[in-house]
């Protein structure tokens, strides 16, 4: 069924209030010029285990940064799909999800829990002139002469599922959908800086169907071979767009074979991969005369095995590509 209005809350933090209670969810004021809104933010979830999944980047890069500062503040509808500036944590290489780690919501003693851990943030953009908020999630409201139960204001307006909205099962299943994760950024326009906060729950899998976003745990043996996108070639020397290349590494013990492998492109446009490639061996795979394209303004490059399922993927900004000629490493 997925989400039923999915979308990104931009505007500043004006107040917020920890998470408490047998649902426990970090609660945060937003203004939008003068509308106000709240974002709820799980930290602890229904199911065991308990603790979410988090990652804070505090230099986060990506190229929807350079989209987003152009939406108004508000709620602004995203089309749930590649390209755009829709999150999804498995197909549009936010972050390493490896590197997410189980966090307590509430634990005695200072900083060592996931509500300080988002207070910590959040509480320096609200005493920030400059910061600005981006909740990816779902809206909810307005709700006519309904105050809101956190901080009184009329209508109750606000947005939740501050969360990876995937891989789900049980009665949660129903939300799952692909282009459709939440997250945080804040954005400290002055210093040309953004803190990504990203959040899942244990019981979801990263591994999801391209269609509905499903968990596919089925096929996880299939893709256990070690082959990195080790660099790319996105801006050629020239107009000629048939010298990009992407660089591939196997840091496995064994060969590999790529056969019906592909590279995508940040709209998932396909470049289909043939041959093999041997234990440290590194691959340079030439996009010559095909549909796939690495964009100047920023993009990402991922790697699927024959079954659909990522095995790796990278993102880059237009700040990375300015000189043409110069390889991209990641």
């Amino acid at each position: 069924m997925a989400l039923k209005n999915y979308g990104v809350l931009k505007g500043n933090a004006v107040d917020r209030k920890l998470g408490s209670g047998n649902n426990p969810h970090y609660q945060v004021l937003i203004d939008t010029n003068g509308e106000k809104h709240r974002i709820a933010i799980n930290v602890k979830s229904k199911l065991s285990p308990s603790e979410l999944l988090y990652l804070v980047d505090d230099n986060f890069a990506h190229p929807i940064t350079q989209e987003l500062v152009k939406l108004d503040y508000g709620f602004n509808h995203l089309d749930r799909k590649p390209g755009g500036l829709a999150l999804d944590y498995v197909r549009g290489n936010m972050f390493d999800t490896t590197q997410m780690k189980p966090l307590p919501h509430d634990v005695p003693g200072p900083d060592n829990d996931l509500n300080e851990l988002i207070e910590l943030y959040v509480g320096r953009s609200q005493s920030s002139e400059d910061a600005v908020i981006y909740a990816f999630g779902e809206k909810w409201g307005p709700e006519n002469d309904i105050k809101d139960k956190y901080f009184d204001f009329v209508p109750g307006n606000g947005i939740h599922d501050i969360h990876m909205n995937q891989g789900s099962v049980g009665k949660f299943q129903k939300d799952n959908g692909v282009w459709q994760d939440g997250g945080l950024l804040i954005h400290y326009p002055n210093r040309q800086q953004w803190v990504g906060i990203f959040l899942t729950f244990q019981s979801q899998s990263f591994h999801t169907d391209d269609k509905n976003g499903d968990r596919l745990d089925s096929l996880l043996a299939a893709s256990t071979a070690d082959v990195r996108i080790l660099a790319a070639l996105v801006n050629p020397v020239g107009s000629n767009r048939n010298t990009e290349t992407v660089t591939l590494i196997n840091t496995s013990t064994v060969t590999v074979d790529l056969s019906g492998w592909a590279l995508t492109d940040y709209d998932k446009r396909k470049h289909h991969l043939d041959g093999a490639i041997d234990p440290g061996e590194v691959l340079q795979v030439p996009l010559v005369n095909n549909g796939i394209s690495l964009k100047d303004k920023g993009g990402t490059i991922t790697l699927l095995d024959k079954q659909g399922i990522k095995i790796d993927g990278v993102s880059y900004t237009k700040e990375d590509v300015l000189h043409e000629g110069k390889t991209v490493v990641f």
